[in-house]
């Protein structure tokens, strides 16, 4: 039997996707024509807690959910990581932290971008605001966070 050297072994690139489209619903759609406005929007499930981003169904019921709210640009960060080497098609082209960010009147966080110069400056419990783009297109891009006493980006509605 011959033995195989890693010279011999054959590769190949392989690419895998799962393109596919799907209409933003009710729910979905109108959290992003929210964002469009400059707005927030959550949604109260069966318990009466507030979800946002909104879902369609109840996480624990499995019912589906209608009860669109609106929520504040404020919150608190309740975890946070570093990206000190952003990668294409993230939000920043510079180093900036990923923050589960539980907004004013939300009871679950949401994960989004946090624009800050280094890992010094975001920790846990602090109060951040939403800083939107100029333009909206109705995107999750439309916005980002940054520290609430940070007056350097200023929020436009």
């Amino acid at each position: 039997m011959a033995t195989q050297t890693n010279d011999e072994v054959l590769r190949a690139p392989l690419v895998i996707e799962y393109p596919f489209r799907r209409t933003t619903g009710p729910v979905i759609g109108a959290f992003f024509t929210a964002v469009r406005e400059g707005r927030l929007l959550g949604i109260r499930s069966a318990d009466g807690s507030v979800i946002c981003p909104p879902q369609e169904y109840d996480p624990v019921t499995a019912e589906s959910l209608t009860d669109l709210v609106p929520v504040g640009d404020t919150g608190e960060v309740v975890s946070w990581t570093w990206v000190a080497e952003p990668r294409e098609g993230q939000p920043f082209d510079r180093p900036f932290a990923w923050a589960l960010v539980r907004l004013d009147g939300a009871d679950t966080p949401m994960l989004h971008a946090l624009d800050v110069a280094s890992p010094n400056d975001v920790s846990v419990g602090q109060q951040v605001r939403v800083v939107w783009a100029e333009v909206r297109t109705g995107a999750i891009t439309d916005f980002h966070f940054a520290p609430a006493g940070d007056d350097s980006t200023e929020a436009s509605s």
